[in-house]
Order: structure tokens, then C-alpha cells, then sequence
């Protein structure tokens, strides 16, 4: 069965996306994401250039990864356009996660002010994928501006607490025409199998790989999972019942 994730004419094979900040080193990250070979990981710009190239976080991620840097520490719009177009110039290519936050205490994305960083970056050649609450309206929205994949919060960043926006986001699939990335507070591996399960197109995980006790082996299991949950969204998910259903007959030999 032939599946492809397509992005802005780019095809994506592994559907876990990695974020990579939190990491105990940057050995430790580099060795995680070469266990997972995944196709997209996340950069905070901060941390490509310090000046001191055994900090640049780039040398330890893999070449065949595309690199998506995002907005962190972006306050409002121009400061997430800010430091699109300081990614650029710094040669770290012109995919932008588009992480705008103002709510110091759940860390809400803006979606007022991603909305205008969307529809500057796009029209500047970006590509660009916006990270948002999950409101249907911002979604089609962000989509008709041009961004290449909408990413709703499964929970707060951070959390490890699932997949608490579900309904919303199963909406979002279902009326969305762009892929669904579910992105933040997943902790579990079976948080990321449910996600696939409803027919996101990826997940983006971090916190929860990066501040385990082995990051290597539990990014491993939610790459498991990830396949397993897309593979059974792929198969057709069998249909709840209210009632009991034999598997086997109950008319019997028992009393013939």
C-alpha cells in the first residue's frame, strides 16, 4: 500500500518529527535521532550559531534531515518574522515552524498573531508551519494564507499530558485540506498511535523523548507507535458497539 506524507512538494517517509531541545547533551540527542532516522527535526534558532561551532546544534543532527527552525521566544508576529528571515540569512534553509507565545503560564500559542506571521512568511517564500490552538476557523485560515501543514497542540508544551484536544483536532482532520501534525504535550507512545489513529499525518514530539531516562529507546517507541497507529488508520479501524458481539457461534453442538 503506497502512503505518502507530502510537504510542500517534499516527501516524508518517517512520520515522527523530532524536537530538539531538552536533550541531557548534544550526544545524547545525536545518538536518538540516529537510532530513528526521522525526516524533520525542529531547531530553535538560538541554539544553530552560537560562535562556537562545537554548539552548533546542526553538527549533530543528521544531513538527511530536513531542518525546520521555529519561531521560540517569538512575542508577537514581527518577532517571529524576525527570526524567519534571521534563519534564512544564517543559511539554515526556509522552513519555519511558527511558534508565537505570549501566555507566560500555559504557554498558549497566539493564534491571532501566527495568523499575520503566516501570510508575511509565505508571501516572502517561506515554508511555513504554523503551530496553533486547535480552532477550526484559524486552521482554514492559515491554510488559504499558504501554510503547508497546520500543527493543533495536543495539550500544553511540556506537559506529557496526551492528547486532551482530541475532538478538536478530529474536526480539524476531517474539514482541514492540509496535513494535521499533532504538536506538543504528548508523553506517552500510545498518546502518538491514537493521533495516527485518527488520521494525523504526523506528530512532532520532544519534552517527552528528550527527558526520558533513555531517549534513544523510548524515541524508538513512539516511532513504533507512529507506524502502528498510521498502519491501522490505513486498515480501517473497526466500528464501536453498545452491545456484545460473538466472535465465534453460539448456536451448538452442545445440545445437538
Amino acid at each position: 500500500m503506497e502512503d505518502k506524507l507530502i510537504i510542500a512538494k517534499k516527501e516524508f517517509k518517517n512520520r515522527l518529527f523530532i524536537g530538539t531541545g531538552k536533550f541531557p547533551s548534544n550526544a545524547v540527542m545525536k545518538d536518538t535521532l540516529q537510532k530513528v532516522k526521522p525526516d524533520l527535526v525542529t531547531v530553535a534558532l538560538r541554539r544553530v550559531d552560537s560562535g562556537i561551532k562545537s554548539d552548533n546544534i546542526l553538527d549533530y543532527v543528521p544531513k538527511s534531515c530536513t531542518i525546520m527552525i521555529n519561531t521560540s521566544g517569538a512575542r508577537n508576529a514581527d518577532e517571529a518574522v524576525r527570526i524567519a528571515r534571521l534563519s534564512k540569512a544564517s543559511n539554515a534553509g526556509n522552513w519555519i515552524k511558527i511558534e508565537v507565545i505570549r501566555d507566560n503560564k500555559y504557554l498558549l500559542p497566539d493564534n491571532l498573531e501566527t495568523l499575520k506571521a503566516t501570510e508575511i512568511l509565505v508571501r516572502e517564500g517561506f515554508v511555513v508551519l504554523p503551530y496553533i490552538s486547535p480552532e477550526l476557523a484559524v486552521a482554514k485560515k492559515l491554510v488559504e494564507l499558504g501554510a503547508a501543514a497546520v500543527m493543533p497542540l495536543g495539550s500544553p508544551i511540556g506537559s506529557n499530558r496526551g492528547l486532551r484536544t482530541e475532538e478538536l483536532v478530529k474536526i480539524m482532520i476531517e474539514e482541514v485540506d492540509a496535513p494535521v501534525i499533532v504538536d506538543a504535550g504528548l508523553g506517552k507512545p500510545s498518546d502518538a498511535a491514537r493521533c495516527m489513529e485518527l488520521g494525523c499525518a504526523a506528530v512532532l514530539v520532544n519534552t517527552a523523548i528528550a527527558v526520558s531516562n533513555n531517549p534513544a529507546d523510548y524515541a524508538l517507541a513512539f516511532n513504533q507507535a507512529v507506524s502502528a497507529g498510521r498502519l491501522a488508520y490505513l486498515s480501517g479501524i473497526p466500528g464501536e458497539s453498545s452491545r456484545a458481539r460473538a466472535s465465534s457461534p453460539l448456536t451448538g453442538f452442545l445440545r445437538e
